[in-house]
């Protein structure tokens, strides 16, 4: 009779190749950089009405400041815990989209042209910012799988 322990999923070779993986995506000056940009892009959008002077829009301002918040809170966690953060890219990608729209959709036909440009810049920044990052994942999980595989399995034959 075997008194073998199951492994838990923890400790799987699988898992453990993965987290160094992310690990890796992390630990490049792209990740870092993405990471701080959009912080900074979530962080403009939150004081834009502000800076830039369109605060009389009211509700235009609570928009960019709460959605500003939301997406520097999605982002910052981003190269600290990706392997379990790398998901709320598409969320924030959704937001940059968001802003783009927001000055039709919250201010109407009273928005003026210093409230369009600055959510359309900052929000198409956003919206490439959680591309960068989404694409991270994927490009981790797609096609640096399949060359190590590959590599490995040419190795072999």
């Amino acid at each position: 009779m075997s008194t073998q322990l199951p492994m838990s999923m923890e400790h799987h070779p699988d898992i453990l190749e993965l987290r160094e993986q992310y690990e890796r995506v992390v630990s490049t000056p792209l990740a870092q950089a993405v990471e701080a940009l959009a912080m900074l892009s979530g962080l403009f959008l939150a004081v834009s009405p502000w800076v830039v002077g369109f605060s009389g829009f009211s509700g235009l301002t609570a928009s960019n400041l709460i959605l500003g918040l939301a997406f520097t809170a999605l982002m910052a966690g981003y190269g600290s815990a990706y392997e379990r953060t790398h998901a709320r890219a598409w969320a924030a990608t959704l937001i940059g989209a968001w802003t783009i729209i927001a000055p039709w959709a919250v201010a109407g036909s009273e928005s003026v042209r210093r409230t369009i440009l600055t959510n359309v810049i900052t929000g198409g920044l956003m919206v490439c910012l959680g591309l960068a990052a989404a694409g991270m994942a994927a490009g981790l999980t797609g096609r640096g799988t399949r060359r190590t595989r590959s590599r490995g399995m040419a190795a072999e034959g």
